[in-house]
Order: structure tokens, then C-alpha cells, then sequence
């Protein structure tokens, strides 16, 4: 991608003002998404980004600049300028990058660009007539097919150099519903860091008609009554409000500048006995794992919290001197365009020892949210609004009747204290997460949990 002398050239140039600390960082993209509407094809967008970031520590200070010249008469005019933001002490400066070679823990049997694009579309079309044909309540349907491969170079100032490709593929139906001039959506979007090979895993038909019968359920469902109950939350996708509600908060990112309700709380009892949270990027062929990194450090297993005990943070390499700690290859960024920092990767609530059936069971009257949709939450409190897209009463230790229009309402460290069942059917959820450092694809996960008093907002007046 870029010479091993040119690289060199490079960070002796951004370093040529003072700074203690320089990073280039290379990325060659090349992306499908393929966009169908109404069974016929709206968008079909396929294309490369090449471009080059570099980025420059001077103690806690950092500058970043971007460009898509490769030529290394630009490179260093790049880096030079960029050196210019800092004005410290020039330092003598000895590189000696060695290239590292580092395990791929996700295997790509069929890279997506080698697919005829027909095929892509004739598996858009098979999701588009099954969800459409579900039932004459379904009133629109959107299909999305994306797939990407990216290679990327990074190279520091302390000799690292390292490459690694990135293949990651999705499939998206969203189904919608109406009747009596109500509407309501349904989803459903898995993905993977695979190649094609992908849909020999999943069947598109099956995607089609679960994102048609969310959508149908809902529309022929009551309002969900408001109030404070307990609410069961199931697995999969149900993980993103652990995801959103606490793990941003947990990430470097807030917790460096103390605006994080979870800063300076390492070793204290933050949730529940029953909930241990980890974050692990090396996962084989997750969403959002990585072999290494945007930053260059290899990914691992992060556990978060252990039985309620705040045991860890996700860490950059600013933000890691910020908080005198090491980066626990939590760096991450959209592209090339936007410097890395603290973001998760595959997060989740592990298994606990409880069933669903006798979570369920145990409960005498609250709300299963089935699966949960978009959501807001500040960081800094930890407050959270989510609204749930397939829902039901619980009556009685059984599930009961559909119920639509509920929203989740409350905070992130609330809710951990007030788990007090976790079942043992993790599963994960594919989503797109977005922050400082732009939007990467990340899985959310959890089983079934409970959680014994939350605030739903629901309808005022319904039983």
C-alpha cells in the first residue's frame, strides 16, 4: 500500500516540529450496497476510497489530518503542516519500524466482489416477495444487501507496522405495516465479518417474513398501559440498550475527560451480582470484531464488569495516557477521515444460570420487550429513551397479548443495579455505531434479562 521508506519518511516529517508520538494510517475500501424498494432497485452504489490519515501526540495534545494523495511529496507536505499545530521541543528521533504479522481469526471463504452483482439482486428480490407476501397488511418493503472489503497499513513512531483486511457482509429487510391509517415497522438485519459465503448460514426467506410478522403483530396490537414494572428484555438485539445506556459510558472516549457516570469507579460494585458485561473484538467472524484495532493493537476480551464489579474500560492510546492506562485495542474509526478513539466492538451480557421459561414464570405482571428499536442516551448521566419494537404483556407469569407504542425510560446505572434475573440464551445483534470517530459496525448482545422495575411509557389509561 505504502512503501516501508516512504511511511518512514513520512513520520520523520510529522515529527519534525516536536511531538513524541506519530501514526499514519493507509485504508483501501471497496463497498456494495445494493438498496431495493418496492421489488424494484432504487440504488446500487459500488465503489473504492483510498486515502492516507496521520495523526501526531504531543503529551495529551493530538492533531489529524487526512488525504487521498499517495504521493510521497504530498505525504510529507501533509505531515509537515500537521506538525506545525504543535510547538514543542524538536526531539532526536530513531525509527526502526518492523513489520508484524498477526493471526486472522476470521476466515473469508467467497470475497463479496467476486459475486456476479445479479446474485446479490436476486437475493434481495427473494426478500423482498417473502416479506410482501407475508400477509395483505404488509404495505412496503426495503431490502438491503451490503458487503465490504477493506485493507489497511498502520505504522507508528515505536516501529509498528502491520496490515489486515477487513471483509464484512449484511442483508436488511424492513417490512411496514398498515391498517386503519396506523403504520407500524418491523426489521431485521443480520450480518457478519464474512465473504459470501455468509448466505450458505442465514435464509433471506426467513429474514423477509420475521421483519413482515414484527411489523403485522404491532399494527394489530394495543398500546402498551405506562407506568413502572418489571420489564423482561429479550437476547439478541435487546442488547443494544446495555450497549447505548452503559457502554458508551464505559468507553475511554467520556471516561478520560470525567464525564462519564462510571469514571474513577474501577473495583466498586456498579450492577447487580448477576451481571458480568464484556467486550471482545476477536470473536471468529462477529460483526464487529477485528484481528487489530484502527490504532494497530491486536483486539481482546475485555471484561467490563465481573459479578457487578467494575473491572475494566475501553481504551485508546490517547486516551490511555489521559488516564495513565494501556489501550485494550478498543481503537476505532469509520475510515481514514476520522481519527481513532475508544469505541466497542462485540459487547455483551453473558450468560446467566436462569431459563427464559422461569423468567418468565417468575414475573406476575410486567412488559417483554421482544425486541427493542432506536434509542437516545446521554453518556454523561447515563439516561436513556428506547423505544420498543415488538412487545408484550406479561399476565400472570405468561405472555400475553401484543402491545405497541412502548418506550424504555430510565438510567444505565439503574438499570444494572436492578437485574435480578439473567437467563442463559446470549445471542448476538448486528448495528451500526456512531460517535467521534464516526460509525462502525459493532454487535450487541445479551440473554434474557430482567430487569425488576423499569419506567415504561406507554398510552395513559390502558389496563
Amino acid at each position: 500500500m505504502l512503501s516501508k521508506k516512504v511511511i518512514e519518511n513520512v513520520l520523520y516529517a510529522a515529527l519534525s516540529n516536536g511531538g513524541d508520538f506519530a501514526e499514519v494510517f493507509v485504508e483501501d475500501r471497496f463497498n456494495t450496497n445494493i438498496k431495493m424498494v418496492g421489488g424494484y432497485v432504487e440504488n446500487s452504489i459500488s465503489g473504492r476510497d483510498f486515502g492516507i490519515g496521520i495523526r501526531i501526540f504531543d503529551g495529551l495534545n493530538s492533531v489529524y489530518a487526512y488525504t487521498n494523495d499517495s504521493s510521497e511529496e504530498n505525504l510529507i507536505k501533509v505531515a509537515k503542516e500537521v506538525a506545525l499545530a504543535l510547538s514543542s521541543n524538536k526531539k532526536d528521533i530513531v525509527l526502526n519500524l518492523m513489520k508484524s504479522s498477526i493471526p486472522n481469526l476470521h476466515s473469508v471463504k467467497i470475497i463479496p466482489n467476486s459475486v456476479d452483482k445479479a446474485k446479490k439482486v436476486e437475493l434481495l428480490k427473494r426478500g423482498y416477495e417473502s416479506a410482501k407476501n407475508y400477509d395483505p397488511l404488509i404495505t412496503q418493503v426495503t431490502t438491503n444487501y451490503f458487503d465490504e472489503e477493506q485493507k489497511v497499513l498502520i505504522a507508528n513512531s515505536e516501529g509498528l507496522m502491520v496490515e489486515d483486511k477487513r471483509v464484512r457482509t449484511r442483508f436488511y429487510v424492513q417490512s411496514v405495516a398498515s391498517k386503519d391509517g396506523e403504520m407500524q415497522v418491523g426489521f431485521y438485519a443480520p450480518g457478519a465479518s464474512m465473504g459470501f459465503e455468509f448466505f450458505n448460514g442465514i435464509d433471506v426467506d426467513e429474514i423477509g417474513r420475521e421483519a413482515s410478522r414484527i411489523a403485522k403483530t404491532m399494527v394489530l396490537a394495543d398500546y402498551c398501559p405506562s407506568g413502572v414494572m418489571p420489564v423482561v428484555i429479550h437476547n439478541e438485539f435487546g442488547g443494544v440498550l446495555f450497549h447505548e445506556a452503559c457502554g458508551h459510558s464505559l468507553e475511554a472516549t467520556s471516561v478520560a475527560k470525567g464525564t462519564s457516570v462510571f469514571a474513577n469507579k474501577l473495583g466498586e460494585q456498579i450492577a447487580s451480582p448477576l451481571v458480568t458485561a464484556i467486550d471482545d473484538g476477536t470473536l471468529p467472524n462477529e460483526w464487529g470484531s477485528l484481528n487489530i484495532d484502527d490504532e494497530g493493537t491486536p483486539t481482546q476480551k475485555n471484561v467490563l464488569i465481573e459479578n457487578g464489579i467494575l473491572k475494566s474500560y475501553m481504551i485508546d492510546k490517547l486516551n490511555g495516557r489521559r488516564m495513565n492506562m494501556e489501550s485494550t485495542g478498543s481503537g476505532r474509526r469509520q475510515s481514514y477521515k476520522f481519527a481513532p478513539t475508544s469505541r466497542m466492538t462485540n459487547t455483551f451480557i453473558a450468560n446467566g444460570d436462569s431459563t427464559f421459561e422461569e423468567i418468565i414464570s417468575n414475573t406476575e405482571r410486567g412488559l417483554f420487550a421482544k425486541k427493542l428499536g432506536g434509542g437516545s442516551v446521554n453518556p454523561a448521566t447515563g439516561d436513556f429513551n428506547f423505544a420498543v419494537m415488538e412487545g408484550y404483556l406479561i399476565e400472570k407469569g405468561k405472555i400475553t397479548k401484543p402491545v405497541r407504542g412502548a418506550t424504555l425510560i430510565g438510567t444505565g446505572a439503574k438499570v444494572l443495579e436492578n437485574i435480578d434475573m439473567v437467563g442463559n440464551n446470549q445471542t448476538f445483534g448486528q448495528g451500526m455505531c456512531g460517535s467521534l470517530s464516526g460509525m462502525v459496525p459493532t454487535n450487541v448482545g445479551q440473554p434474557t434479562i430482567r430487569v425488576k422495575a423499569l419506567t415504561v411509557g406507554g398510552r395513559k389509561g390502558e389496563k
